[in-house]
């Protein structure tokens, strides 16, 4: 007997609930294999393919799945591949099952008219409305964001990190919680096209004047150590010592420190709550003159 597959609307919401339990956010490929777990999807189910193609009918909903919900607005990608949970999302996410099937049946539907009324090249492009463009030679830009981050509640600048993370090719999974004061999340790092490395993150949400001491790199050291870990990535919205910094590297596993100056690197690298103001420069125009 053939194997029922479910629709990939019967999947918007298992997509949904995956990307709740990764924390907020996750790459195409974290999201379709939570969600394989967790509805308990067999080796048949997943063998199944189209008639002369090798993809996974089943992986390929997954696909669309995850495309309607960002184009709904449930989801946001901010970059190719990385998906972010939006207001919408996690207010569907708080649904009883059978409320948040009907709000994402809806949402299709919307999607689905609204893109028979468009050309294919009208559809809509996430975008941050919401972030300010930091002038290139001002770098008050970055205390504003410090600022702000500094804001959020210890699990919200958990899932941040986590995000910022994944943005940059790692896959994590969240562990702990607030009050935990160990590994906040532990996944793969690329080194190259085919080598790895699992790490260990912790996210600490420090004053951004606060200083970071030898000791708590030690400590999470250890437990990078104890979660089997061969490299940690330790984030806080504050600044490390020297001693920290010599600390991170006197011992296996080595941690990478990333301070308040660092994260707001990371973000404004990759568009993450602020962006690049455009700026001209006068001088690159003047290479032109003259050459006939």
């Amino acid at each position: 007997m053939e194997p029922l597959l479910p629709s990939y609307r019967d999947l918007m919401l298992p997509v949904v609930r995956a990307v709740v339990e990764l924390g907020g956010s996750g790459n195409s490929r974290e999201i379709s294999e939570a969600v394989i777990e967790s509805e308990g999807f067999s080796e048949d189910l997943l063998a199944v393919t189209y008639e002369g193609r090798e993809k996974s009918i089943l992986v390929d909903r997954l696909d669309w799945a995850r495309s309607y919900c960002k184009l709904g607005g449930v989801l946001e990608s901010p970059k190719r591949g990385l998906f972010l949970m939006t207001d919408l999302g996690r207010e569907i996410a708080a649904l009883p099952d059978l409320e948040a099937h009907e709000r994402l049946k809806e949402i299709d539907h919307a999607v689905r008219r609204a893109r028979r009324k468009k050309p294919k090249s009208d559809a809509p492009v996430p975008q941050d409305d919401d972030a300010e463009s930091p002038p290139e030679d001002d770098e008050g830009w970055r205390e504003v964001l410090l600022a702000r981050l500094h804001k959020l509640s210890p699990d919200a600048f958990e899932h941040f990190v986590l995000f910022v993370l994944r943005a940059q090719g790692m896959e994590l999974k969240r562990v702990g919680g607030s009050g935990d004061e160990g590994v906040d999340g532990i996944g793969k790092a690329p080194l190259s096209g085919v080598l790895s490395t699992t790490i260990a993150v912790q996210a600490k949400r420090y004053d951004p004047s606060k200083t970071v001491g030898r000791e708590t790199v030690a400590l999470f050291q250890s437990d990078a150590t104890a979660a089997g870990a061969e490299h940690g990535v330790l984030v806080t919205t504050g600044r490390f010592s020297e001693p920290a910094r010599r600390a991170a590297l006197s011992r296996h596993p080595t941690i990478d420190l990333v301070d308040g100056e660092k994260l707001t690197d990371l973000c404004l690298e990759s568009n993450i709550g602020v962006a690049h103001s455009p700026v001209v420069n006068e001088d690159f125009f003047d290479r032109f003159e003259n050459l006939s």
